[in-house]
């Protein structure tokens, strides 16, 4: 039976790796000292490790016949100044893909995950009499970006690595340390990015007639895009569409010839999914056309796939949570519209998959920072011990002797 409570060493080490790591963010698909530190750390305990996707880092610890599982952990930060006041906060800066310089924060708490792996890949070594099989650590890069998930399949994963039976993962979150959340079936949302570019007829401000006003025909695609949710989608559904930005013209009284959106889509289902995308392509441009304007162009920026909690698996990891931390530390949710590209791993492979949601918030804390903000910084105990001890109990209970 696989130990899953840490000694005073090991603790002190994962909270050692936890604030090197915070300390040290890098940018989605750029996480190369990152990556470097976790197969320093894997070279340590005599790992086997390739690199996979560009930043990404996969590592086989092999111990005799057994089932094969895999196990996720996302590296990269995000373009956020910290404010958190932390005496191990992150100063690092990074590029974006434009060049555009802009500083880097752990701010999603990616960090937690690696750390939470890597000492309970050590604790694991520590005890081979106790587990049998072979368990594929998948340090991920690029999840903020929906790129690394994608790249490392592209990149031959489950070619040179052996197919697991089911993929886990998990995720800090802005609830109370201690306890963890699941959630069975359609657990996260998809996710649409999309840009739009509208195009019309530049004139002067006093002389409208002469114009095709982009401004005025986003305004109501804008609008008439609000529908879609509260006239197409059946109530019993999920789904939201929003218009996160809008940019146009210079000066106020010249009409411009164009103008750009971007919109973000959440759906939980394949069909929810297809009908919204249609119904947005529709009235974009169907507005165009009543405004007399040309067509206009939808590109795709990003989309993040499915996230779902196989039923069976989920009820296993579930009862295997309840006994290692209680049964009031367990909570099952409703699904959540945030979105993550960990269901592309297991669904490249047509295997299951389960992740959940372990708290990072004190008891004290009034009023918790959320993720993606730059004052997000999970406290350190139980947050750390409980991310390690939700790997170390699911994995046990599926190599465990």
């Amino acid at each position: 039976m696989v130990t899953t409570t840490l000694n005073d060493h090991q603790t002190e080490r994962l909270h050692a790796t936890y604030k090197h790591l915070h300390t040290h963010p890098e940018l989605s698909m750029q996480e190369h000292q990152t990556a470097a530190f976790i197969e320093a750390r894997l070279d340590e305990l005599g790992l086997e490790h390739f690199r996979c996707g560009g930043t990404g880092v996969v590592a086989l610890q092999r111990n005799g016949e057994g089932p094969v599982v895999a196990f996720r952990a996302d590296t990269d930060g995000l373009p956020i100044a910290e404010d958190t006041g932390a005496d191990y906060s992150s100063t690092a800066t990074g590029k974006l893909p434009d060049g555009t310089e802009v500083p880097v924060m752990h701010g999603c708490g990616h960090d937690t995950h690696v750390a939470a792996a890597l000492t309970a890949i050590e604790a694991l070594a520590g005890q081979p009499s106790a587990w049998a099989g072979t368990i594929v650590w998948i340090f991920q890069p690029g999840e903020e970006t929906s790129q690394g998930a994608a790249a490392m399949v592209e990149d031959g994963l489950w070619d040179r690595a052996p197919r697991p039976e089911v993929v886990f993962g998990q995720h800090v979150f802005p609830f109370l340390s201690g306890a963890l959340a699941f959630t069975s079936g359609n657990a996260m949302a998809m996710a649409d990015s999309l840009k739009l570019t509208l195009y019309g007829k530049q004139s002067h401000g006093s002389q409208p007639q002469d114009s095709v006003d982009p401004i005025v025909l986003g305004s109501h695609i804008v609008t008439r895009l609000q529908s879609i949710v509260s006239r197409e989608v059946s109530p019993l559904s999920s789904a939201v569409v929003t218009c996160g930005s809008f940019h146009a013209g210079l000066k106020e009284n010249i009409i411009p010839d164009r103008a750009e959106l971007t919109l973000n889509v959440r759906t939980l289902t394949p069909e929810v999914r297809q009908q919204v995308l249609a119904a947005i392509t529709r009235i974009v441009n169907a507005e165009a056309a009543a405004s007399g304007a040309p067509q206009p162009l939808i590109e795709e920026l990003y989309t993040f796939p499915q996230l779902y909690n196989d039923p069976e698996h989920t009820e296993v990891v579930a009862k295997v949570l309840r006994e290692e931390l209680g049964e009031a530390q367990i909570h099952e949710v409703p699904p959540a519209m945030g979105s993550e590209d960990f269901g592309a791993l297991a669904s490249a492979i047509s295997v299951p998959s389960v992740y959940w949601f372990f708290g990072g918030t004190a008891a004290n804390d009034p009023a918790p920072a959320v993720n993606h903000s730059p004052h997000f910084l999970p406290t350190l105990e139980p947050t750390l011990s409980t991310g390690v001890r939700a790997i170390l109990g699911v994995l046990g209970h599926y190599v465990g002797k």
